[in-house]
């Protein structure tokens, strides 16, 4: 069991009342640097009992340390430690609840036979009908193979379960979209696309969540193009959009244009190469890639085919060399790679007034600390930071949005739109280098993602469906 550093452990006890007091043992926790924060009684008795202690610990070292004094306790039987986090995934972290309560043999017969062929020959007549009479309505396939998950790598499908899992309880819990978790256990990019197609009745838009590149681009083009629902690659897509939200803010703090500036993005995988593709929509005119072997130019034939692509888009001034030296100049550098890889000498080679994105997880490509005052507007992935760039802020009004408008596609326009429109719940009154981009829980922001997302699709004729609050409106 890996233990988080500043996280809780439950430590199961039994405990002889005659040989040791409930005194003694939470002394010795104590001493040991545990804070008891809860206490419970599993199983009284007059001799002994079972209790659950809450403990809470600075480092993962203290646990092991914890239990072997714990353990040789006169007195104490150690029964089991438990990280609470590991709890909260007990038999996963989601589950299927029935909307209608069936109380009676009139409830059976209209949910289940004989009155649902009513319902299935009216979706046989018009299968559009699958969208308001059938869960296609509301719900959302979070689709994996394992391969890319978080910081992790190729963890395989059965590991990567309590990621989309957790996807899945985000989904419900900011947007009200039902979600559901399929990993899968092939890496065949034919099968995948195969496998998705044959699921996709039950579905009213996929969410690609954590497949490695290069496959990833073709498994989402392919199935844009063979399914009528929408199709999003969140690792691309929901932090492209978020780059650009924050970016938004963070250029009218420095007073800068994005026609007017110069951005080096570091590490061209999937979120790398969309990140790209929103800038240049949003007007961005230089772009520079920089991977494991430096800039990506138009002089070097690369094995991978996307970055041949990228090489055409981007760097416009055909720079060559490392990250130290094409970040000579820049205004916006973008970290979507590994830690420790920029650092203080290089942000000083900026232009005044730099912009430093480093959403490198766990750890970013260069600290707070070391960028310090160097860094005017400084924004990572994590949550113990000023200005988290979480796809949380994207993923669910976009569905929501999507599924409200029953697109049949989440074209760019309507992520440019999401953007603008996470970019807009902080006010100018409220907009400083601290604070660019909304909190995750801000309540606001779901709601002005999907009309903004409707509003685009039904500009662009991908709407099939006008919700009522946008009917009659001027």
């Amino acid at each position: 069991m890996r233990l988080e550093s500043g996280t809780s452990v439950i430590l199961r006890v039994e405990m002889d009342k005659q040989l040791v007091t409930f005194g003694e043992l939470v002394s010795a926790i104590g001493q040991q640097g545990g804070d008891i924060v809860a206490i419970d009684v599993i199983q009284p008795g007059r001799k002994k009992e079972i209790r659950d202690l809450t403990v809470s610990v600075a480092e993962p070292s203290d646990v092991e340390t914890l239990s072997l004094v714990v353990s040789a306790m006169k007195g104490i039987h150690l029964l089991n430690v438990s990280d609470r986090t590991f709890l909260m995934h007990l038999g996963g972290k989601i589950q299927v609840e029935s909307k209608i309560p069936i109380k009676n043999r009139d409830d059976l017969s209209r949910v289940y036979t004989p009155g649902v062929a009513n319902v299935c020959l009216a979706i046989r007549d018009d299968v559009n009908k699958a969208f308001t009479l059938t869960i296609r309505r509301n719900t959302v396939a979070v689709v994996s193979d394992g391969t890319a998950v978080l910081g992790l790598g190729d963890i395989g499908p059965h590991a990567a379960m309590p990621v989309m899992e957790g996807k899945a309880m985000l989904f419900k819990e900011f947007a009200g979209v039902d979600a559901f978790p399929i990993c899968l256990n092939t890496k065949d990019t034919e099968e995948i696309i195969a496998i998705v197609k044959a699921l996709a009745p039950t579905f009213g838009g996929i969410n690609l969540e954590d497949i490695s590149s290069p496959r990833c681009f073709e498994i989402e083009r392919r199935l844009k193009e063979e399914l009528d629902i929408p199709v999003f690659h969140d690792d691309q897509h929901g932090t492209a959009v978020v780059l650009l939200a924050g970016l938004i803010n963070a250029l009218k703090i420095v007073g800068k244009s994005m026609s007017g500036i110069k951005v080096v993005v570091n590490g061209i995988g999937a979120a790398g190469i969309a990140c790209t593709r929103m800038l240049l929509a949003a007007g961005v005119t230089e772009i520079i890639g920089v991977d494991k072997d430096g800039a990506i130019n138009r002089d070097s034939f690369y094995e991978n085919k996307a970055w041949n692509e990228y090489a055409a888009m981007t760097n416009p001034s055909n720079e060559k060399g490392s990250l130290a030296e094409v970040i000579k100049g820049a205004d916006v550098f973008i970290g979507l790679s590994r830690p420790k890889l920029l650092f203080n000498e290089d942000v000083k080679r900026m232009n005044p007034d730099p912009i430093v994105f480093a959403m490198a997880n766990p750890d970013p490509e260069i600290s707070p600390e070391e960028a310090g005052s160097s860094v005017r507007v400084y924004a990572t992935g994590r949550s113990d930071y000023s200005n988290q760039l979480n796809n949380v802020l994207v993923f669910p009004g976009i569905f929501r949005g999507a599924l409200d408008a029953r697109a049949s596609t989440i074209s760019e326009s309507m992520k440019l739109a999401a953007a603008k429109a996470i970019a807009s719940i902080v006010t100018d009154d409220e907009l400083n280098e601290e604070y660019i981009i909304p909190s995750v829980f801000n309540d606001k922001v779901v709601p002005a993602v999907r009309k903004a997302v409707i509003q685009e699709a039904i500009n662009s004729g991908i709407a099939r469906k006008i919700p009522s609050d946008f009917r009659n409106l001027d």
